[in-house]
């Protein structure tokens, strides 16, 4: 099939759980023979490393640079236009709407766009030519308050209350449009389906299993380790939570416990407001499986989010125990003390890592337990699988030509 992707932001290097999900998608479906163009909107620049790993599995590689956050364009939209901030930030493009409706004029098997929160400069120009499109949403956008409104001000809680209002409007707006939707999780595509009044299709996230493969924590130590995308407020909510909560509490219990915290864009600052020479501070690691090696422990006190967490798929393929709460499991049919430990309680959290690194057989009974979980449902492959049949269903057959199966 020829397929046109659209993206805000480039999938590559895959510093976050959403461009990770859509290079391995990307390169799966283009494994299977399919022709995808995609469309990409970055607030970055197309890097050297980042061609290269892309171009060889696409048919063409479109990259447009999206305004400045802070240009006079952008906070007049965020600010009076009825399009919550997020698609104001991303949409009003010109240059993005005229690419669009251009690689519109050509013949397209499946048109995917990401993001009810990128679809603004799309929109006209799906209404003129009257192109079915499918959408593709990893989170219910206008639940994640906290994600979105944090780092504002509390003056501005009567633009936050407006701004949830103008989301909700705007994202059952874009899903009547979309021909199909498609979520991440059970649960979400619950919640989307109250608000589009149809049917959502899941797409599972996922990870390369066969890459974590190699990977033999340590089984003996004390090492915790957690990892996220710092621009993203709820993996900054698990590390303050962590380290002025349970940490203290770990520490109580067991005084000799470390631990690692590791990702894009690491606050500077944080190594000042936490100096503990117990705390190891790392930025982004491309190679994630030396340090998963030196760790017992993933520790991810998730209080905040939406779909399920590649961190927590990633540390379960690499064989690494989770502790973590419920959020940090959503949309994983995993359960409690066979493939994970969680709480909600941040005593019982600290409990429970003081109490299992002292059980190492215990910690490999659920690190294995849950790489089998990960390898029967969560391969890459299998998302690939899941999203070529949703392709097959909409797409009507070609005389002649056999369909993907």
């Amino acid at each position: 099939m020829r397929i046109l992707w659209t993206l805000p932001y480039l999938p590559w290097p895959t510093t976050s759980g959403g461009k990770t999900r859509e290079y391995h998608l990307l390169r799966n479906l283009a494994a299977r023979g399919h022709r995808i163009t995609l469309l990409v909107q970055s607030k970055t620049a197309l890097e050297q490393d980042c061609r290269q790993a892309m171009e060889p599995w696409l048919e063409r590689l479109i990259v447009l640079p999206r305004r400045p956050l802070r240009s006079l364009r952008t906070l007049l939209a965020v600010g009076l236009a009825p399009v919550p901030m997020l698609a104001s930030v991303n949409g009003y493009a010109p240059q993005l709407e005229q690419a669009f409706e251009t690689l519109l004029e050509e013949h397209w098997d499946v048109i995917q766009i990401q993001h009810t929160y990128a679809f603004q400069p799309f929109e006209a120009a799906l209404k003129r030519n009257g192109k079915p499109f499918i959408l593709t949403e990893h989170n219910v956008e206008s639940a994640l308050g906290a994600a979105s409104y944090d780092k504002l001000p509390g003056w501005l809680a009567p633009f936050t209350w407006y701004d949830r209002w103008r989301y909700r409007r705007w994202e059952t707006r874009v899903f009547r449009q979309a021909s199909e939707l498609i979520s991440v999780t059970e649960a979400d595509a619950k919640a989307l389906s109250r608000l589009s009044g149809k049917p959502v299709s899941i797409v599972v996230n996922s990870v390369d299993c066969g890459y974590y493969a190699s990977v033999h924590p340590d089984r003996e130590g004390s090492n915790l380790l957690f990892i996220g995308n710092y621009e993203y407020a709820p993996n900054v909510d698990a590390v303050h939570w962590a380290l002025d909560t349970i940490m203290p509490r770990v520490w109580a219990l067991k005084p000799d416990v470390r631990l690692t915290i590791a990702g894009f864009a690491l606050p500077a600052a944080w190594r000042e407001q936490w100096p503990d020479p117990r705390l190891e501070w790392l930025g982004y690691v491309p190679d994630l499986r030396a340090l998963q090696s030196r760790s017992t422990l993933f520790f991810a006190p998730l209080r905040q989010g939406g779909g399920s967490k590649l961190k927590i798929l990633e540390a379960m393929a690499a064989g690494l125990p989770v502790v973590t709460t419920a959020q940090g499991v959503s949309g994983l049919a995993v359960r409690h003390q066979e493939h994970y430990l969680g709480s909600e309680d941040p005593q019982m959290l600290a409990q429970l890592i003081a109490d299992y690194l002292d059980t190492p057989l215990r910690l490999a009974q659920i690190g294995e337990a849950g790489r089998d979980y990960v390898r029967s449902r969560h391969d890459w492959s299998v998302s690939a699988a899941q999203l070529e049949g949703i392709y097959t269903r909409l797409t009507p057959p070609t005389p002649g030509v056999r369909p993907c199966v």
